[in-house]
């Protein structure tokens, strides 16, 4: 493994602002200690600094040499909405709020880079160092590309890492085409009549017509799709009722749907709504259907997937760089990755845990693994030298 020895050197400075970050975490847009870490951090080694996309987003910018050839490196910083089991000195201060996700991490290992690529800059060109609100559902990627992150710093590609649960420390995966799922929701309102449940037939019962939805859309998936393609369709909650003598006349069917290519979502989407009309209409039953794309699919390009696959292979060698196998999972970096060519690849986060708890995403035990650190910064130093080498 070829680490940047000056990074490795202040690793434990890194490791100490991470677990910072992890003790102060903060939700969506309202990042404000978080940016302003971000931006002090950014400040004090004299990396212009712009802010206030996307509300409370930050941009670095390093540049150096004539070329006018550029890159961007993202990193997200908000936390997520979970009561941290953990009870290591830096778990977390917010109850309720947790950084689950490793999103402090992810910001200590691109600081790490800019420390090293504005003190030792072996490039020809501008380096942006994209820090992003919002990406566990407010959609701060695509916030900041509507406020002209693109416009203001026109990067000529622009790259995204994400730590993994379960690949093991060391190890990275990269892949062409679609890795991450979009995210889509559906909400269905099924309007009966209520009454009393010892006497239903005087009633217009919802509850079995959700019954029968949420059967008949796994259908789709079994019957509809071709095989060897990826959806999902997961009914995460159905809301009716509240005592057992009383049949309410209304029923809430909600949930979510993920697929890795436009025309399977199309689809999915279709055959929701055909089925949900048709049950109605056989029981006699009104509704409301909705249904609402969120994040596309983060679908990485051909030849930045080949320089990252290339400069993974020189730091951890040919063996520790496989293959990315898709995940249903959804990332708003996909708005990024629709604007500007980029790649976006996962590295291991390991097998075990670290700090004593579970090493899952979104997991109430989850800690960052500090060791990747070193690993983390490395590849983003060598892609921005690699990239924009003179």
């Amino acid at each position: 493994m070829k680490l940047i020895d000056l990074i490795v050197k202040q690793s434990a400075s890194m490791v100490a602002l991470r677990r910072d970050l992890h003790a102060h975490p903060e939700l969506g847009f309202a990042l404000q200690r978080t940016s302003d870490l971000v931006a002090s951090q950014l400040t004090q080694w004299d990396i212009p600094v712009h802010r206030g996309l996307g509300r409370t987003g930050v941009v670095g910018i390093i540049r150096h040499g004539t070329s006018a050839r550029a890159i961007g490196l993202r990193a997200d910083m908000d936390a997520l909405p979970i009561q941290e089991a953990n009870t290591f000195a830096h778990a977390s201060a917010h109850p309720g709020l947790m950084h689950a996700c490793g999103h402090d991490g992810h910001m200590a290992m691109l600081l790490s880079a800019a420390h090293y690529l504005v003190t030792q800059p072996h490039f020809d060109g501008t380096v942006y160092l994209v820090f992003q609100p919002a990406e566990e559902g407010g959609g701060g990627a695509h916030e900041m590309i509507k406020d002209g992150l693109f416009d203001l710093f026109p990067m000529d590609a622009v790259f995204g890492m994400h730590n993994w649960p379960g690949l093991p420390e060391g190890q990275f995966a990269v892949s062409e085409g679609p890795v991450m799922a979009s995210s889509n929701e559906f909400k269905i309102t099924l309007h009966g009549k209520g009454g009393h449940a010892a006497m239903p037939h005087k009633t217009q019962d919802p509850v079995p017509v959700a019954c029968q939805l949420v059967q008949a859309f796994q259908t789709i998936i079994s019957r509809n799709l071709r095989p060897i393609d990826a959806g999902v369709i997961s009914v995460s909650s159905i809301h009716t009722g509240q005592t057992n003598n009383v049949i309410l006349g209304r029923c809430v069917l909600a949930g979510t749907v993920r697929s890795l290519l436009p025309e399977v979502l199309d689809l999915i989407e279709h055959r929701m709504q055909g089925i949900t009309r048709g049950v109605c209409e056989a029981f006699e039953m009104a509704h409301d259907f909705e249904f609402t794309r969120n994040y596309p699919a983060t679908v990485n390009h051909a030849a930045e997937s080949d320089l990252a696959r290339q400069v993974l292979t020189d730091i951890v060698g040919q063996s520790k760089v496989l293959a990315q196998e898709p995940t249903m999972a959804a990332e708003d970096f996909a708005y990024m990755l629709q604007a500007r060519p980029g790649c976006y690849v996962f590295i291991g986060n390991g097998d075990d845990d670290h700090g004593g708890g579970s090493c899952m995403l979104h997991n109430a035990c989850y800690d960052f693994n500090d060791a990747l650190l070193p690993l983390g910064a490395t590849y983003w130093v060598r892609l921005a030298e690699r990239y924009l080498q003179p």
